[in-house]
């Protein structure tokens, strides 16, 4: 038995997608019961999980064999994926798929200094692990841009003309669930990218192309950024890490093209103008 935690988010979802076309049984593990009860309406093996609680993940995981961790976006990501490694170890886990970032064996900016120690923990733990470190996601493009590019035709960074090889959660998704399906893939980290490394701007250019009108990229001063996501209300802490994140693009950290998405899955990575025809709807401005 599989269990995919973060199942309601974009990396999970798409994930739940992949086992259901291979038929293989899994367990949903959600951080609200209101997704619970909607997964369970689907047919769903469904639990709500509180990493906070380890009495729930010891629940949730009871009769498995294979994780998927993908910790819940918060302050303390490092500490609640701690949790659940020692959850996952008591509990009699095989193999655990974890989703970690880009070059976090590195620990050159924020978010790898978040993943990094967790995956020391699964390393350390006797169990069987695959790491599974994207670059920055397409679909970032409609969750966090996708409404000023409906109402603006614009989008915003820190990033300057640094290119990126940002990678589609579809092959994510499929790199995961080969990890937690076949063997081979123990002690393997896997480094996924697109196919192309773009700038803002170039992606900006595809947008308007398959979108039909301008779409631009502002690249703005870092402390002005800043001021616009506090102004949002995102949190200080969390502000600093996304503009870490530009600093970390604007070296030329994240342009490196990979093959690892080919060597797993056996096709090519997704390039960004198919993402951008495929999720156009979400990015079409209203009448």
């Amino acid at each position: 038995m599989v269990i995919i935690t973060g199942a309601g988010g974009t990396v999970g979802s798409h994930v739940i997608k992949e086992l259901q076309s291979t038929k293989t049984p899994f367990r949903a593990a959600y951080f609200s019961e209101s997704k619970v009860k909607a997964a369970r309406a689907h047919g769903i093996d469904a639990v709500t999980i509180d990493y906070s609680r380890p009495e729930t993940l010891s629940a949730a995981l009871k009769g498995s064999d294979r994780l998927f961790l993908l910790g819940p976006n918060a302050l303390n990501q490092t500490e609640l994926e701690l949790n659940a490694v020692e959850a996952a170890k008591s509990a009699g886990i095989k193999h655990i798929v974890k989703l970690s970032v880009w070059r976090a064996d590195e620990e050159s900016y924020s978010f790898a200094k978040i993943h990094r120690p967790v995956e020391k923990a699964i390393e350390a733990s006797g169990m069987a692990w695959t790491f599974v470190r994207p670059n920055g996601f397409m679909q970032n493009v409609v969750t966090y841009m996708g409404e000023s590019i409906k109402a603006e035709g614009a989008f915003y960074s820190a990033v300057g003309e640094a290119k990126m090889s940002h990678v589609d959660v579809r092959d994510i998704a499929a790199v995961v669930v080969k990890a937690l399906t076949e063997t081979g893939h123990d002690k393997k980290a896997y480094t996924l990218s697109g196919p192309e490394a773009l700038s803002y701007s170039e992606m900006a250019q595809v947008l308007s192309t398959v979108l039909g009108r301008p779409i631009r990229h502002v690249s703005l001063p870092p402390a002005e950024l800043k001021s616009g996501m506090l102004a949002t209300g995102i949190n200080e802490t969390y502000a600093d890490r996304l503009l870490d994140l530009d600093r970390y693009y604007r070296e030329g950290q994240a342009s490196r093209i990979t093959s690892d998405i080919k060597h797993v899955t056996g096709r090519d990575p997704i390039r960004f103008e198919q993402y951008a025809r495929d999720h156009a709807s979400s990015l079409r401005s209203v009448p």
